[in-house]
């Protein structure tokens, strides 16, 4: 099939459903947790993982766990063929509220998947984005990009060479943003 065949039969409506959770939680950088989840799989299309409608579904509920820990994992699992695999997914991406970033970070480094790393590194793609000086201290963005550094470039160098540039380029403009306001 091709990518337009491919993308015309994924269905994610049940998904984004689900996902409209996410509206009421905003974002520091404004703007909620919903759109997050769009830019986040938009950075999978962009990337050409039309055939991974696991991968891509997740990308639509990736934070939903953490921000709504309430949510009814068996409700989400019976949403389509891919559920419980999407679910796992999200759950092998979703931070142990006992684990720091750097722990869980290192964690699915060390033992995710290779989509977990995948999601992963979009998410942090889509978060860099968002990382400006008029929302985060320097202290912050610093020490945010020295954990993408550490822990993500590795996930993208193990999944997806294109990420890595996209990362690395994110990342220099970060820090040229960085040494301007240290002047």
């Amino acid at each position: 099939m091709s990518d337009i065949e491919i993308l015309s039969n994924l269905v994610l409506a049940p998904y984004i459903m689900k996902a409209t959770a996410l509206i009421s939680n905003g974002r520091k950088v404004g703007g909620n947790q919903f759109r997050h989840q769009f830019a986040t799989l938009g950075i999978l299309l962009d990337y050409k993982y039309f055939s991974n409608s696991v991968l891509l579904k997740a990308a639509l509920i990736h934070d939903l766990l953490e921000e709504k820990p309430l949510t009814n994992i068996r409700e989400l699992r019976s949403i389509d063929n891919d559920a419980n695999r999407v679910v796992d997914l999200v759950l092998e991406v979703t931070k142990d509220e006992n684990d720091t970033k750097a722990e869980y970070l290192r964690k699915v480094l060390e033992y995710g998947s290779s989509n977990a790393k995948i999601l992963k590194v979009a998410d942090r793609i889509s978060n860099l984005t968002d990382l400006h000086r008029d929302n985060y201290n320097v202290e912050k963005m610093t020490n945010y990009l020295d954990e993408t550094e550490k822990y993500v470039i590795p996930m993208a160098i193990q999944v997806n060479s294109n990420m890595v540039i996209e990362l690395t380029d994110l990342i220099k403009a970060r820090r040229q943003i960085l040494h301007g306001s240290l002047s």
